[in-house]
């Protein structure tokens, strides 16, 4: 009988023990969105251009909106909403196939020798794909618009770090809950919607009453969207404290969220 390991260091070990694997079906999934479309990849490319335009003449042109303490730029308005998006998006992205992730490859379920949990870092590899991109299409607008970039973006990775990790282990929490709970899929839309608009993307924190402000760092996504901007944006070094806090509760998530798969995953085959 194989015995699935559990430790926190698995979660690293394993990817790297398959790192070649899980560039290659990474790879293959993202090719395979694109395939037969007549200008493939460059539809990434296009994509994030084309909603950052339509950001810019909805909330800067038409509805005239202006971030709270900054400018009256409408590129700069646009960029920071544009920043947060990237984020909900690559969140979006993993957490709305996470319930379907085991079902949709059960293909790989019966093969007792596949790594099954490498399948979530392949979803983290395919929406961080595309966020990359989107973040390249940021880059290049704030450059030709606002000049070049403060040299704190150089922390964009390490402030990305935790987001990622805390996302590859809900994956794994709700790809081992959804393939026993079909309806998880079914909720994962209005949580997503709910998540979105609880979350400083369209909005700073500090329009919030000070005594709803906190209540709101409770969404996974209110931190890093901060840190994110203060990195691109304003120049600024993420808080320490915070990031640390941050971090801390994305590894246990993370290994909860490990831990649930690899003790449910022998039930797999038997519910697909």
């Amino acid at each position: 009988m194989l015995v699935f390991k559990v430790t926190p260091s698995e979660m690293f070990v394993s990817l790297w023990k398959n790192r070649g694997l899980t560039l290659s079906l990474t790879k293959r999934e993202v090719i395979g969105r694109y395939k037969g479309s007549f200008f493939g990849l460059f539809w990434s490319f296009f994509n994030p251009l084309f909603m950052l335009a339509i950001y810019t003449l909805v909330f800067g042109i038409i509805f005239k909106a202006r971030w709270t303490g900054g400018s009256d730029s409408q590129i700069e308005f646009a960029l920071i909403l544009f920043s947060g998006l990237i984020l909900f998006n690559l969140f979006a992205e993993c957490i709305s196939r996470a319930p379907t992730l085991i079902i949709s490859n059960s293909n790989y379920v019966k093969k007792v020798v596949f790594p099954l949990e490498i399948l979530s870092w392949v979803a983290l590899g395919s929406a961080l794909f595309h966020a990359g991109v989107s973040l390249l299409v940021w880059f290049i607008a704030y450059s030709l618009f606002l000049g070049v970039p403060s040299v704190t973006s150089l922390m964009l990775p390490v402030v990305l770090l935790p987001f990622l990790i805390l996302v590859v282990g809900l994956t794994w929490l709700l790809a081992s809950l959804g393939t026993f709970l079909r309806d998880i899929g079914q909720l994962m839309g209005l949580i997503l919607t709910a998540m979105m608009f609880l979350s400083p993307i369209f909005y700073p924190i500090t329009n919030l009453p000070e005594v709803m402000q906190p209540w709101l760092n409770l969404n996974p996504l209110t931190i890093p969207i901060g840190q994110v901007r203060e990195v691109l944006m304003w120049g600024q070094l993420p808080n320490l404290r915070m990031f640390s806090t941050y971090s801390v509760v994305s590894l246990m998530i993370a290994w909860l969220g490990f831990f649930c798969f690899q003790k449910t995953r022998r039930g797999f085959a038997d519910v697909l």
